[in-house]
């Protein structure tokens, strides 16, 4: 298999447009992207349309009590995590890329290790360790001899420690793109600037960081995304935000109207956040070198005491990120573990598997079938339809399952009272609460990784490849499955397994669209966790981080010296 190439959904490579078949064929192609498009929007028109529903007065109930707590946490979380996640990353991407020091090649694929472990997991980890009752707290009293109210130790269930946990499995992400942008900048113009007296370090803070700032504020928009999108983390931390409180506004509260309200309002921050990212990278582009690869800045050695300290500096994220929480799920595994280990665990994780694997089926078959469509038409109406579609990831699973619930039930109303009027039977829920409803919730929320990466690969066949398979009598059709199947193997089975990672470990989504009965391995992990149980949660949450394992070798495969394309270029298991 040739080497993948790391994918995030920020529009992907835009494949070549070649001279598309006239007539019928074509138009079928652009109706039906367009149509894929529709469906994809159908949650955030969904959640658009309950907002001028009455709630029975429970949106001004929250709206004078709840509401304020939910907006500035959400924007403190997010302020916070951003910073220390961009921080991180920046300073571990410029390292790895501007030096050389012990450990620089292992630590290059490594600092990606905490992508693997969802936002929950390592809230549960480091609150089982650091609350009151935990191991380190109980050896610190025993050891000097400690009572309550005599010393001060961190909250980890906490808006700050909410934060922290969530910045060292997201910072990857900004991570990933900076150093892709720090390798590929010019030697020259670093050169230029040590020979107007400027040191290394300032050399990195006017030269370096001001053109990698396009792929930075990417990495950054990602990980506010991400943000925004967590229920896991800060309702196992106690920390109420605009995603908990759709949560309780629906089951506490019974009020699906006012949770669409709350859902609408978060998608408007999303919605700033993507403005923020562009206009971080508005008339910006991403400075490469036009030499080749010799014109790259050259990584500069490092003495004893710097190597060391660099190694010490990198090690850290990657001890607290995915060490620490790896070695304590093992160390609960091995000691406790899941007690319905066996048939009903093998049943929860067969229920996440056949999720995973339908869900990664459908998305990369709508991901083919749009990328192909643009390739064949380049037209506004395809082109929108392909972007429209493509922003889909941006949209929190929260929003997306209380946008697609509404709908779902008509449809099941509608087709319920017409074969009731056809046949006398009434067959009930066909669409909602049932598996068709999570694929389609997942299919919304990762067609972008899907299209992403098949787009990139797309890119790569020439329109000549094309052209000769139509001057032999081969259709669209026929071309795409005998040419471009083939070219596109490596690109589909590298988004197949990240669409797979990521709906493994889904949970907002899957906890509000899943069938009565049906729990996935996501579902398990934070249920024993919310009641205290996390040595049994250990095991699930094992199977959720080693899902999540081989999308972090393909991108450590992809990652070499020379780098990869930036635009639309990397994506995160989690």
């Amino acid at each position: 298999m040739s080497k993948a190439e790391p994918i995030l959904p920020s529009g992907g490579a835009r494949s070549a447009t070649v001279r598309a078949p006239a007539g019928s064929v074509r138009r079928i192609w652009s109706a039906g992207a367009v149509a894929i498009a529709a469906l994809i929007a159908v949650p955030v028109v969904s959640v658009a349309a309950r907002v001028a529903l009455p709630s029975d007065g429970v949106w001004a109930h929250l709206a004078a009590t709840l509401l304020p707590v939910y907006l500035a946490n959400s924007l403190a979380l997010l302020a916070g995590v951003v910073a220390l996640a961009t921080a991180i990353g920046i300073g571990a991407g410029w390292l790895v890329a501007g030096f050389d020091f012990p450990g620089r090649r292992m630590f290059e694929w490594a600092l990606i290790l905490p992508m693997t472990v969802p936002g929950y997991v390592i809230a549960i980890v480091y609150f089982d360790l650091l609350s009151f009752a935990g191991p380190v707290q109980s050896w610190l009293r025993a050891t000097f001899e400690w009572r309550r109210g005599d010393y001060w130790f961190p909250p980890v269930a906490s808006l700050p420690g909410a934060a922290v946990l969530l910045a060292f499995v997201l910072y990857p992400y900004v991570y990933l793109l900076a150093r892709t942008a720090f390798l590929r900048q010019s030697r020259q113009l670093m050169d230029a600037a040590r020979s107007l007296g400027i040191g290394p370090w300032a050399a990195f803070g006017r030269v370096a960081l001001p053109m990698a700032r396009p792929a930075i504020a990417a990495g950054a928009g990602f990980v506010a995304m991400e943000t925004l999108a967590d229920y896991g983390t800060v309702q196992h931390l106690g920390v109420p935000t605009l995603t908990t409180g759709i949560f309780r506004t629906w089951f506490a509260a019974g009020s699906p109207v006012a949770a669409a309200q709350l859902a609408l309002l978060l998608l408007g921050f999303v919605a700033a956040v993507l403005l923020l990212e562009r206009a971080g990278r508005a008339g910006r582009r991403y400075a490469g070198d036009p030499g080749g690869r010799a014109g790259l800045i050259p990584r500069r050695r490092l003495g004893p005491l710097g190597g060391a300290l660099a190694a010490l500096a990198c090690l850290l994220p990657v001890t607290l990120g995915f060490l620490v929480p790896l070695a304590e799920l093992l160390r609960l595994h091995v000691t406790v573990g899941d007690s319905m280990w066996g048939p009903r665990f093998l049943a929860f994780a067969t229920n996440s598997l056949t999720l995973a694997g339908v869900s990664a089926a459908v998305v990369l078959a709508l991901g083919l079938f749009l990328a192909y469509a643009r390739r064949l038409d380049g037209g506004p109406a395809v082109q929108a339809a392909v972007q429209a579609a493509g922003l889909g990831y941006a949209i929190p699973g929260a929003v997306i399952a209380v946008g697609i619930l509404a709908p779902l039930a008509w449809l099941d109303r509608t087709l319920a009272g017409a074969l009731e009027g056809a046949t006398g039977l009434s067959p009930g829920l066909i669409f909602t609460g049932t598996i068709a409803a999570l694929v389609f919730a997942y299919s919304v929320r990762f067609l972008a990784i899907a299209l992403s990466s098949i787009e990139a690969g797309l890119a790569r066949v020439p329109p000549s490849f094309d052209e000769a398979a139509r001057s032999l009598g081969s259709g669209a059709g026929g071309t795409l499955v005998r040419v471009h199947l083939p070219l596109l193997r490596p690109s589909i089975l590298s988004a197949a397994i990240f669409v797979f990672a990521d709906v493994m470990k889904e949970l907002p989504a899957t906890m509000i669209l899943r069938p009565f009965n049906f729990d996935t391995l996501a579902v398990r992990v934070f249920r024993l966790a919310a009641d205290a149980r996390v040595a049994e949660a250990s095991t699930g949450a094992l199977v959720i981080v080693a899902a999540g394992i081989l999308p972090v070798i393909l991108l450590s495969r992809a990652m070499n010296d020379r780098p990869a394309p930036p635009a639309g270029g990397l994506r995160r298991a989690g």
